[in-house]
C-alpha cells in the first residue's frame, strides 16, 4: 500500500510540474515570438525562422526560472491535495506532514540534479545554435564578434575603412598574440598590422612590440615600433560582457573543462559563478518545495487558499531580489562570488527549518 500511495504522489506531483512548464514555455514562445519577428522584419529568410530560433532560446529561460516554477506547481499540486481532503486521507495511511514534506522536496531536489546533468547539456547546445544563427542574421556592429578554438575574432565598421582583429585569447586587460588588417571600402587590404599583445582596458588600445605592413600600388612597406596606439569600438568590459552569457556553457562542460576554459581565456570569476548558480540549483528546487509545503500545510482550511497564493508569490519574489541582490554584491567584489551565491540558499534553508518544526507539530 506505501508503494501505491508513494508512486501516486510523486505521478501527480510530476504532472502538475510538467504541466507549469509547459504553460510557462507557451507564454515564453508568444511573448519572445515578437521580438524575433521584430529582428527579421526587414532581413528576407522563412517565415519560420523566428518560430524555430524562438523555440531553441526558450528552454534555457525555462531553466533560469524554475525555482519559481517548482514553487507555482508545488503551490498547486499542495492546495489541490488539501482541498481535495485527501491530505486527510494520507494521515490515515501514515503520511504525516513531515513525510509528505520530504517525498516532494527530495523529489524536486533530483529533478535538479537530473536537470543539470541531463537537459542542461542540451539546452546549451540549442542557445549555442541560437546565438550563432542569430549573428550570422544581424547587421549590428555589436554581433560582429567572435570567440571560439581559434581564438578570438572581431570585425568593426570605421569611417572610411573596415577592420578585422584575431587574437589567440584574452588575458587579463591585455589580448596576446593580435593580428590586425585594414581593409578600404573595396574590402582591399591597406594595412596589417602584429602586435605581441595589447592593452584593452580602454577604447584607446597600446599594442606592444609591433609591426606594422602598409600597402599601397603593390609596394609593401614594412615599420617596427615598440607601442602603437589605435581606437577601437571595444574594450575589455565590452568584449568580456558580450561573453558571460553562461547558458552556452553546459554545467557538464564547466565540470570537465574548468582548466582548459580558462587557457581559452575565460574569466575565473565568471566560470565559478557559473559553477557554482547551476550546482545551487537542486537546493533551491528542494527549498522552494518545501516553502511550498510549510505554507499550505499550516491550515486545512480552504478559505486560506488565496492568502496563501498571495503570501507565497510575495515570498518567491523576495528571495528572488535577494538572491539578485546577493550575486550583484558578489560581482562588485563586496563579498566573495561564491558567497554570494550559497548566501540565499543558506539563509532560505534556516527558515524552511522553523517552518518545517512548525507543519511536523500539526
Amino acid at each position: 500500500m506505501n508503494k501505491v500511495i508513494l508512486r501516486y504522489l510523486l505521478q501527480n506531483f510530476l504532472k502538475t510540474f510538467i504541466i507549469t512548464v509547459a504553460v510557462f514555455y507557451c507564454f515564453g514562445i508568444l511573448l519572445n515570438l515578437f521580438e524575433e519577428v521584430e529582428f527579421f522584419k526587414n532581413i528576407e529568410t522563412s517565415i519560420f525562422t523566428p518560430l524555430i530560433l524562438t523555440s531553441l532560446i526558450i528552454p534555457s529561460l525555462i531553466v533560469k526560472i524554475l525555482p519559481f516554477i517548482i514553487f507555482i506547481s508545488s503551490m498547486w499540486y499542495m492546495l489541490n491535495l488539501r482541498n481535495s481532503k485527501e491530505l486527510l486521507t494520507l494521515k490515515v495511511f501514515g503520511y504525516s506532514n513531515l513525510k509528505i514534506f520530504f517525498i516532494l522536496a527530495f523529489s524536486s531536489f533530483i529533478l535538479g540534479l537530473l536537470i543539470l546533468f541531463f537537459v542542461n547539456p542540451i539546452t546549451s547546445t540549442m542557445t549555442k545554435y541560437y546565438e550563432t544563427t542569430k549573428s550570422n542574421y544581424s547587421r549590428d556592429i555589436d554581433h560582429l564578434i567572435l570567440f571560439n578554438k581559434n581564438g578570438l575574432w572581431i570585425k568593426e565598421n570605421l569611417e572610411l575603412k573596415q577592420r578585422i582583429i584575431s587574437a589567440t585569447k584574452p588575458e587579463k586587460n591585455n589580448l596576446l598574440n593580435v593580428v590586425i588588417y585594414h581593409l578600404n571600402s573595396d574590402s582591399s587590404l591597406i594595412e596589417k598590422i602584429i602586435a605581441k599583445n595589447a592593452n584593452i582596458s580602454n577604447k584607446n588600445w597600446v599594442l606592444n612590440d609591433v609591426i606594422v605592413f602598409t600597402f599601397e600600388n603593390d609596394i609593401v612597406q614594412e615599420s617596427k615600433k615598440k607601442s602603437y596606439i589605435i581606437s577601437s569600438n571595444y574594450d575589455y568590459d565590452k568584449i568580456n560582457n558580450l561573453f558571460r552569457n553562461f547558458d552556452t556553457l553546459s554545467f557538464l562542460d564547466l565540470l570537465t573543462n574548468y582548466d582548459k576554459l580558462i587557457d581559452n581565456g575565460y574569466n575565473n570569476s565568471f566560470l565559478k559563478q557559473s559553477l557554482h548558480t547551476m550546482l545551487s540549483l537542486p537546493f533551491f528546487l528542494f527549498l522552494m518545495t518545501a516553502l511550498a509545503s510549510v505554507l499550505t500545510m499550516n491550515t486545512l482550511r480552504k478559505s486560506e487558499n488565496f492568502k496563501f497564493l498571495i503570501v507565497g508569490l510575495i515570498a518567491s519574489v523576495a528571495i528572488f531580489y535577494f538572491k539578485d541582490l546577493s550575486l550583484a554584491l558578489g560581482q562588485t567584489d563586496k563579498i566573495p562570488i561564491i558567497l554570494s551565491i550559497w548566501a540565499p540558499v543558506i539563509t532560505l534553508s534556516f527558515l524552511i527549518f522553523i517552518g518545517v518544526l512548525q507543519i511536523n507539530e500539526k
